[in-house]
């Protein structure tokens, strides 16, 4: 793979978690998903306790979206419902992506063949923005 819709190097890279995360988040919302979710999997392996499941969750509903898009429902309802578990339970203060929405999208996605739920980064509690998060994925 070469460039890619965030601009960054290509998954697998010399890209840092931030980098990772939001090339993750750019190619999952291009329909990239399994490149999505090689880039998210860098993340989750840097990524403190706290962290894990959420980015794990993530890797997996875009692993549910390759099955979805290849026409496997029983892959997208496996790898949907096992992201929606991970990612339901409470975000840690500075997690980077919006689970909220995302998990009520992906159920209806997974559950009643609902679109492609966006992934969106997450808007901090004092309103400003980490360096290098844009915000626009």
């Amino acid at each position: 793979m070469s460039g890619d819709p965030a601009g960054g190097p290509p998954a697998g890279g010399t890209a840092g978690p931030d980098a990772s995360a939001r090339l993750g988040l750019a190619l999952y919302n291009a329909g990239r998903f399994w490149e999505a979710h090689e880039a998210l999997e860098a993340v989750w392996r840097a990524s403190g306790p706290a962290e894990r499941a959420l980015w794990q969750g993530l890797i997996q509903a875009a692993a549910a979206m390759l099955h979805r898009e290849r026409g496997n429902a029983h892959g997208l309802r496996v790898q949907g419902r096992a992201a929606v578990e991970k990612l339901a339970g409470p975000r840690p203060d500075g997690f980077p992506v919006e689970t909220v929405r995302f998990v009520q999208a992906l159920v209806a996605c997974v559950e009643a063949g609902g679109p492609v739920p966006p992934m969106e980064m997450a808007e901090p509690p004092d309103g400003r923005r980490a360096p290098g998060w844009s915000g626009e994925t």
